[in-house]
Parts: structure tokens; C-alpha cells; sequence
């Protein structure tokens, strides 16, 4: 994958909430996106649409066991509520599914975004 859109009311907004909360930086515009780099030729492109309703999406992030802890952290810091599962049980915890740790969180614009530590397994 070389990038893709996240729809947002507020660009800037959303793309320094994620950006902060996985301990990255957020890009220059390019056009009409703001772009924050994942660190693997990837990157997710944060574009406005301020007038129009926002349909929310799930992102998952495979993230290095020894950063997880920091980034629940970033979450606790700024109020943001996180969960171990995708229905929004279990408010403040994490799971340990496929071997690692995982959270699941909303973004400004109701998204779903989830922090793992380990892939998920596949049949």
C-alpha cells in the first residue's frame, strides 16, 4: 500500500490527533491532503470535508510492542478513552489477542483506530 484517505471535518485536527497519539509527524499539505508518514513508505492522508457527512472507517495499526505503552499513555493523557475490544466494552483496558496487546480508540470524526502488537492471525 502506498497511502490512503482518511475522511476528516477538520484535517488538521485529526491528522494531529493521530500523528500524536502513535508518536509520529504530520507531513506538509500535498493539495488538498495533510499527510501523516507511518515510517514504512506509507501514508495516510488526512482530507477535509467539512460540510459533508463522514461515513466512520476502522484503521489498524501494527505497532512495536515497546511503543504501546506510550501510546496508552498519550490516550490517557488527553482524555481519550480507549478499549479492548471493537464494541467499546471494557473501557481502559487492552486484550491480548494473537500473543501481543491491542486498544481500540475513536478519532475527532468517530473512526475506529486500533493499536496492536501482533498481526492478526489469518486461517
Amino acid at each position: 500500500m502506498d497511502h490512503t484517505v482518511v475522511h476528516a471535518h477538520d484535517r488538521r485536527l485529526s491528522a494531529e490527533f493521530l500523528a500524536a497519539v502513535l508518536g509520529l509527524r504530520v507531513g506538509a499539505p500535498f493539495g488538498p491532503f495533510l499527510p501523516i508518514g507511518l515510517g514504512n513508505g506509507v501514508t495516510l492522508d488526512c482530507y477535509e470535508k467539512r460540510d459533508e457527512p463522514i461515513q466512520p472507517q476502522h484503521y489498524a495499526f501494527l505497532v512495536p510492542e515497546e511503543r504501546f505503552d506510550a501510546m496508552i499513555a498519550r490516550l490517557e493523557a488527553v482524555g481519550v478513552t480507549y478499549y479492548a475490544d471493537p464494541g467499546h466494552t471494557g473501557p481502559g483496558r487492552v486484550n491480548d489477542l494473537f500473543g501481543g496487546r491491542g486498544a481500540y480508540f475513536d478519532d475527532p470524526d468517530g473512526h475506529t483506530m486500533e493499536i496492536m502488537t501482533r498481526p492478526r492471525v489469518r486461517p
